[in-house]
């Protein structure tokens, strides 16, 4: 019986060492609905203890859990696979409801989660040790991989399946235990729901716990518990900094995937229409609520107005409103203050001297699609990362100021190029100061076997494929002496 079937009824407790017990803490936190407004369910926070508790648990299942064959960490990993395609319906209503992706966005989601399921279930396999030669004489030089222990993964609310499952999973097929904090907008696909998936596959008890608070309450004390080997986080730059710098504080690894300013450059070869498509899909898939999202589209000025008028085309034909509608591809914001602070910056770009081409009106939680054009690089709004619905155009009058303006931001997390000459893609990309940069293609992209991660104020670290092995794990060095080794002779 899935967890739909019991009508949420686990979804209001914290998941410490294979129980679903209530929060120790007093708040009382609301699941709503971004869409309706409606409560999907209410919870009582966790505290201190519950956290100590979590750890403590970690700590001691993953001891046994790092012992146990390759075969059974794959086997678990297989299993929750399995059951994802499973309850694929439930998950996808889930995420519509509680993070008001759209149809789209959840079908993506999910299968992008699903695919690092699956390449984290060849993790066990992959955990490579070294025998090096030595220069003494009888000695064998043996570098092992091991997990690190325990890690502590802070979920986000915007892709809160896909993302947190990018470091629970290889965190578990590697051998560590877990501790998530999901974040409050989303407690159940960021947290309660992973725990279900691999408590139903038969991961032992302890080893992956869930326990759901405000990040003001017990975020920081979540960072600095000592049992956490490493803290992985998604969300904004500024709390990125502040995790950073407590890890620090604790001499603890971190890995940071933090905010981004990313930036299209359309060179004057390029396919407008191809570009113009690229474009519309890469700025307001999931309302533009992706770290990926692109900020700035900076088009050559040879093109420019061609290029203003395709995308705005494109963009009076995007539906937005009721997320659970297969036509929508604009759904709520998260939050209606997110609004409010989007239209704010569309009233401030206005008043600079931006063209408001298209949209910049609100209905409830959902903002319609923005074009602000004629964008200049020292307004407000170009600073900052958006997070919505509204696409910012710039005008650069050759390729080195195209490149100038897309690296003129403290951000670098992902970029895009399109031309007509891919080997000239190629050689602009590799001028962006971004971890991430693709040719004739927008911003968001995933791949599970794949390098992910940032430049700059986007974050610190890499995910995915044998990165995230390297994230997870740790090298040592044992030698063994095979023969009596001579040491200088005290006089």
């Amino acid at each position: 019986m899935t967890l739909m079937e019991t009508e949420h009824t686990t979804w209001t407790k914290q998941f410490i060492n294979g129980e679903w017990v209530e929060g120790s803490g007093e708040k009382i936190v609301e699941n709503k609905n971004p869409y309706t407004g409606e409560v999907i369910a209410t919870w009582r926070s966790s505290n201190k203890d519950d956290i100590d508790r979590a750890y403590e648990v970690a700590q001691k299942s993953s001891v046994e859990w790092k012992k146990s064959l390759p075969a059974v960490k794959e086997g678990v990993l297989r299993k929750v696979s399995a059951l994802m395609v499973e309850r694929k319906e439930e998950i996808i209503k889930l995420l519509i409801t509680e993070s008001g992706s759209t149809r789209i966005k959840a079908e993506a989601e999910f299968a992008s989660a699903k695919r690092i399921v699956d390449e984290a279930a060849s993790f066990p396999y992959r955990m490579k040790g070294e025998i090096l030669p030595s220069n003494t004489p009888g000695k064998e030089n043996r570098v092992l991989r091991e997990p690190k222990g325990v890690i502590g993964v802070i979920g986000p609310w915007n892709f809160p399946l896909h993302l947190c499952l990018r470091s629970v999973a290889p965190a578990i097929a590697l051998g560590n235990g877990v501790v998530i904090k999901p974040a409050s907008d989303t407690p159940i696909t960021a947290g309660w729901l992973i725990a279900d998936l691999f408590e139903q596959a038969g991961l032992p008890e302890g080893v992956l716990n869930v326990v759901a608070g405000s990040g003001s309450e017990i975020g920081d004390y979540f960072v600095a518990h000592p049992v956490p080997k490493v803290i992985s986080f998604t969300g904004s730059t500024e709390v990125g900094q502040g995790i950073g710098k407590l890890a620090g504080e604790h001499l603890k690894e971190t890995a940071l995937e933090l905010g981004g300013n990313n930036a299209m450059v359309v060179l004057e070869d390029a396919d407008i229409e191809r570009a113009t498509e690229s474009a519309v899909f890469g700025k307001f898939l999931h309302q533009g609520q992706i770290c990926m999202a692109l900020n700035r589209i900076i088009v050559h000025a040879d093109i420019y107005d061609k290029f203003v008028e395709s995308f705005v085309a494109k963009t009076k034909k995007i539906q937005a409103g009721d997320p659970s509608d297969s036509k929508t591809l604009v759904g709520p914001l998260i939050r209606e203050k997110e609004v409010e602070r989007l239209l704010d910056l569309i009233k401030g770009a206005k008043a600079e001297g931006a063209s408001l081409l298209l949209g910049g009106t609100s209905k409830g939680s959902v903002l319609e699609p923005t074009v602000l054009a004629d964008v200049k690089p020292e307004q407000h709004i170009v600073q900052q990362e958006l997070f919505g619905p509204v696409a910012v155009l710039m005008k650069a009058q050759d390729e080195q100021e195209a490149v100038r303006l897309a690296n003129d931001t403290p951000y670098g997390l992902s970029g895009s190029v399109f031309t007509g000459n891919l080997e000239r893609g190629y050689q602009v990309a590799q001028q962006i100061e971004s971890g991430m940069v693709h040719v004739n293609d927008q911003s968001v992209n995933d791949e599970a076997h794949v390098m992910f991660g940032g430049e700059k104020s986007s974050g610190i670290g890499r995910f995915g494929g044998d990165w995230a092995i390297e994230k997870f794990t740790r090298t040592r060095w044992i030698s063994i002496q095979h023969q009596y080794r001579e040491y200088p002779k005290v006089q």
